[in-house]
């Protein structure tokens, strides 16, 4: 027997946030909206930097207009994507610890994945690629939603291609803004912080990093949540009580008819 297979319960699928979760690309970012603000005579910081990460790109290029970067949104968007893809293009994709051991496994499982990133499609699918062109069975990316995170549309998105139920997908994300999308889809929501902590909450579980996890820490987290939509749908369900009960006063009511 698959020892991996044999691991109960495993997540209907794995949901992937992109930037700062799989890989560290937001020191590329905050090097390119710095590089674009200064270009306009503009100061830029760490504390600005930290303003944007985790959002979609269209609300980063307006907050960046708003710092005196006279472009069009979708330029900024193009202008930010091509500097950051080309670092990884340079360098290669710079993982964050833990997570490509723990994609493997999920791929070695046979759990379905989806990538959920607010970079735009065709960065999503450079980094896709990189990884492994069949790692991720679905993509989803900022320019393919119409709400951005912290939006639930495109976690829900990603589940309803994936033919799963969000509840019993684990969701994986870095910033404050991905964990409110991940948990309003109703996801088991895994924050590993990078640049921007959160307090931690009922709502999700926190791993300060994905390194030494694995598919039986993944699977106490839904045995947990499953017992729980288990428990719900058992305490929703009609027992065979309510039905012996009905069915004894249609009949009675029945009779009733019958002799009047």
């Amino acid at each position: 027997m698959n020892q991996i297979r044999a691991i109960s319960p495993l997540p209907a699928a794995v949901l992937w946030d992109m930037d700062g979760t799989l890989i560290d690309t937001e020191p590329y970012w905050m090097q390119a909206e710095t590089d674009l603000v200064t270009s306009f005579g503009g100061t830029w910081t760490h504390d600005d930097c930290m303003l944007l990460v985790g959002s979609g790109l269209p609300n980063a290029a307006a907050i960046l207009q708003s710092r005196g970067v006279e472009m069009e949104i979708d330029d900024i968007v193009s202008w930010l994507t091509d500097r950051v893809q080309q670092k990884i293009e340079e360098h290669g994709l710079p993982w964050r610890p833990g997570a490509r051991e723990l994609l493997s496994s999920f791929a070695a499982a046979g759990v379905p994945m989806a990538l959920v990133t607010m970079s735009i499609e065709r960065m999503a699918r450079q980094v896709a690629d990189l990884i492994g062109a069949d790692t991720f069975t679905v993509i989803i990316a900022g320019d393919m939603v119409i709400e951005s995170k912290p939006h639930p549309e495109a976690y829900l998105r990603a589940a309803t291609l994936l033919g799963v139920d969000p509840a019993r997908c684990v969701a994986v994300e870095d910033s404050p803004t991905g964990l409110r999308a991940a948990i309003a889809a109703g996801t088991i929501a895994i924050h590993v912080p990078h640049e921007v902590d959160v307090p931690e909450s009922d709502a999700h579980t926190r791993w300060a990093t994905l390194a030494e996890r694995t598919l039986t820490d993944i699977s106490e987290l839904c045995s947990i949540r499953f017992d729980l939509l288990d428990d719900a749908n058992s305490a929703a369900a009609p027992s065979s009580s309510d039905f012996e009960h009905t069915n004894s006063r249609a009949t009675a009511h029945n009779h009733e008819d019958a002799t009047a």
